[in-house]
């Protein structure tokens, strides 16, 4: 299957939590149905990235990184390489590059949507802002994780989940603390249920597999 089969798959099988991520979703499928380039930062003004929440062990924190371009703290996530196979894959490649924690455990399904105009990213033909059509993961770290501040990061820091840097990550934060909450199958789960983790892609079964350390770089 290829990166934009399993985009499709994904984002279809994907059961929203309210209206407006249902919306999102609806308009990244007819996105990729448009344009088989949608995973390329070469699709403008629109195209699809890849991102993962690092929650800590216990639930408490997450994991952020302080973009280099942007100056604000972020998830960990980017653009899809071409050799990604599935959007997991893609997720899970830049949460380990960016972090330096390649024993994370990775939910196979999204939890959030979130489409937004990036100003560093360049513009279109006609004057357009880029618009990244972001599908966003849950990862877990072991307990005693310690980070690594990559070249792409001027810092990489755990914050409480209830003293964010930044609003516009409340959102994503409480989608992942209702997930976790819930527990639900397939996703990183409460304290004391096995943990999962997710390398390049998902199985064949939608479950998950091990991390390798040597991610390709972005």
């Amino acid at each position: 299957m290829t990166l934009h089969a399993d985009a499709l798959a994904t984002l279809r099988a994907w059961q929203p939590p309210d209206a407006a991520q249902a919306a999102l979703r609806d308009r990244y499928v007819a996105h990729l149905q448009a344009h088989p380039d949608a995973l390329s930062r070469d699709c403008r003004p629109d195209h699809l990235t890849a991102s993962t929440l690092v929650l800590s062990h216990d639930g408490t924190h997450v994991l952020l990184t302080l973009h280099r371009k942007a100056r604000a703290w972020f998830q960990f996530g980017g653009h899809p390489e071409a050799t990604d196979t599935t959007l997991a894959g893609a997720a899970l490649r830049e949460a380990v590059e960016e972090s330096g924690l390649t024993d994370l455990a990775l939910g196979p399904v999204p939890i959030h949507l979130d489409e937004h105009e990036v100003p560093f990213c360049g513009g279109s033909a006609d004057g357009l802002l880029v618009h990244h059509l972001d599908v966003r993961f849950l990862a877990v770290a072991p307990a005693e994780a310690v980070p690594v501040v990559s070249d792409e990061s001027l810092d990489v820091r755990w914050w409480p989940v209830d003293a964010l840097p930044g609003d516009d990550l409340g959102p994503l934060v409480a989608a992942a603390l209702a997930v976790r909450a819930a527990g639900r199958p397939g996703r990183p789960g409460r304290p004391g249920q096995p943990g999962q983790s997710v390398s390049a892609g998902v199985n064949s079964e939608g479950g998950v597999i091990s991390a390798a350390a040597d991610q390709p770089s972005r």
